[in-house]
């Protein structure tokens, strides 16, 4: 066995040809030094006012779950009845395309929100935030678009229900998750966040409300919505599976040496089995993580659901991560490259948003001493900062560094190109901690914007089914260690090469990110054949903005949000190679 193991090493790529290229040193100026000590306007501001937020966050919610449902209903249907009066109300000859009123700065992406620029018609969208039912005998909670992650497991937790997939930060939005993109720990079983919605109630172009499933007359309305980025109609409504949980998360850390190929390989068998019974429930935990430190250590989380009684059992070790004082999650976790692989029980609440207090690791830059005990114990109770009040002040220039300095993007890659993935990120970027989180990209009726590879299921991949291929999320959230050894870096390169190396790999990248895709490759990336069907068959074009086009990097003029609209409507979608 250890000849074999000797054998397979010598095959794989040393890290010595891996080493990223040299780069000269970079002059630094004054939006330098602005962004280094940021760190004074954030604990003297920032910090306060996102407290602030979140507390009237809070009550607005606490008030809302203190309504009847027949209330919540009734002002419901009312709030339609409003857009679709506004929708009415449009001059399509002498207004704009229609949008949102949600200023730019609110959305958590770091994507500049650039199009409502130009010139545009705005609905106002601010009062769904209501989760509108619980059905325990359907296992459906039934919410409006802007019911966030928080807000929803504050509800459900404590009744042992769960979303079937729960973004980890607290401020990720239904809506945005829908339209957009969400994945979490659970998602190599139940897949995307969009994958456990069971029925979508939207506004159409022409006032229309509708309730799209996947077998009623809107089918094709219904698989099109996901990452349409709100350009199909407003999603005013959804309604999203629930499952069972129990108490507590029993977490097993498991440490993990090697170069990254052999990281890879002990991601994948943290809970891909290599003889294939991925649907077997004693193999498979309900919950999976990985994080890579550096090209050479990485630490694997597996979770399964535990009762009350049994992390109480003497000798267990409960660990309440959720508490303002206490180290940062991935810190933690890092922990067991020293100590090995433990276990702990985290209360399952705490253990969903377990990364929203350091933002993953982006508190880090933020905040430099923010991960410090004495921070912690002192202000930790204010963390983690809002994330649309560090955008919204932020200003032009800082805003322009960061998209040139700094990286948030996400990998959606088959499972079995993870490796491939880490060294090319090692190579181009040089970024760590590398978030790893499993997928499954399901084989469905209709080939929508993202799809499995053809073919997936006669290749017996570890981790595959034959309904569904295993995709993970490559995170790659950090500054670029060129970027911190003061080198000279071109953020807009190493994202176009990114994008490029995605569309080879037959990979996907998240709409949320800063993008470099011209139009051509965009649809090299996605499939534009179900959604082109759909916006002409409900009348999107002409009246919302191509998904296309609502994602491109830059400003947009009225002029070009015209002109850019003219063309879809003259013409089909720019076609893949």
């Amino acid at each position: 066995m250890r000849e074999n193991e000797r054998k397979r090493h010598s095959f794989t790529p040393k890290m010595s040809d891996l080493q990223a290229p040299l780069r000269p040193k970079r002059k630094k100026g004054l939006v330098d030094f602005l962004v280094q000590f940021r760190w004074v306007f954030v604990i003297f501001f920032v910090l306060p006012f996102s407290a602030l937020y979140y507390f009237l966050i809070y009550l607005g919610d606490v008030r809302s779950e203190m309504k009847s449902y027949k209330q919540r209903q009734k002002e419901h249907d009312e709030n339609v009845k409003k857009v679709v009066k506004r929708l009415k109300q449009r001059n399509p000859k002498k207004d704009g395309l229609v949008c949102t009123a949600r200023k730019p700065w609110i959305a958590v992406g770091m994507r500049n929100v650039d199009y409502k620029r130009a010139r545009h018609y705005e609905v106002d969208l601010s009062a769904f935030r209501n989760i509108l039912e619980i059905d325990r005998e359907r296992m459906i909670a039934r919410v409006e678009p802007l019911v966030n992650m928080g807000q929803i497991t504050r509800v459900t937790v404590p009744m042992n229900l769960s979303l079937a997939v729960v973004a980890e930060l607290d401020d990720l939005t239904v809506g945005g998750l829908i339209n957009g993109y969400g994945i979490e720990g659970s998602s190599h079983i139940y897949g995307l966040f969009s994958d456990t919605v069971v029925a979508y109630e939207i506004v159409l172009a022409d006032g229309r409300v509708v309730r799209a499933t996947k077998d009623n007359e809107y089918s094709d309305l219904f698989y099109a919505i996901p990452w349409s980025q709100g350009t199909l109609g407003f999603l005013v409504a959804a309604e999203i599976k629930l499952i069972p949980v129990k108490e507590y998360m029993r977490l097993t850390y498991t440490p993990v040496v090697g170069n990254l190929q052999d990281l890879a390989q002990g991601y994948m068998d943290s809970f891909a089995p290599r003889d294939g019974d991925q649907d077997n429930p004693e193999k498979v935990p309900d919950f999976v993580e990985g994080m890579v430190y550096s090209p050479t250590e990485g630490v694997f989380m597996t979770g399964r659901y535990a009762s009350k009684e049994e992390a109480k059992k003497k000798g267990n070790k409960i660990n309440n991560v959720g508490w303002w004082f206490k180290p940062w999650f991935y810190q933690h976790a890092q922990t067991a490259l020293k100590k090995g692989e433990f276990v702990e029980y985290i209360p399952t609440r705490e253990y969903y948003h377990r990364h929203t207090r350091c933002l993953y690791w982006e508190g880090k830059l933020i905040l430099p001493f923010g991960d410090q005990w004495w921070f912690r114990f002192l202000l930790g109770w204010l963390m983690p900062p809002k994330v649309s009040l560090l955008k919204a002040t932020q200003g032009e220039s800082i805003r322009n560094y960061y998209h040139e300095m700094h990286v948030i993007q996400d990998m959606l890659v088959p499972l079995y190109k993870v490796g491939d993935a880490l060294e090319w990120v090692h190579h181009e970027m040089e970024i760590y901690p590398i978030w790893l989180c499993p997928h499954r990209l399901f084989k469905l009726p209709v080939k929508t914007m993202v799809y499995p590879e053809p073919g997936f299921e006669q290749q017996h991949r570890q981790g595959d089914t034959p309904y569904a291929q295993m995709f993970t999320d490559v995170g790659v959230y950090y500054a670029p260690g060129p970027v911190l050894r003061g080198e000279v870096f071109d953020g807009a390169e190493a994202v176009r090469k990114m994008e490029q190396w995605l569309i080879k790999n037959h990979s996907f990248q998240p709409q949320y990110a800063v993008s470099e895709l011209n139009e051509k490759d965009f649809w090299r990336m996605f499939d534009a054949d179900l959604y082109e069907h759909v916006r002409r068959k409900y009348g999107a074009v002409g009246t919302f903005m191509s998904v296309y086009y609502k994602s491109k990097k830059g400003r947009k003029t009225e002029k070009e949000v015209q002109e850019a609209e003219q063309a879809h409507l003259e013409t089909a979608y720019a076609e893949a190679d």
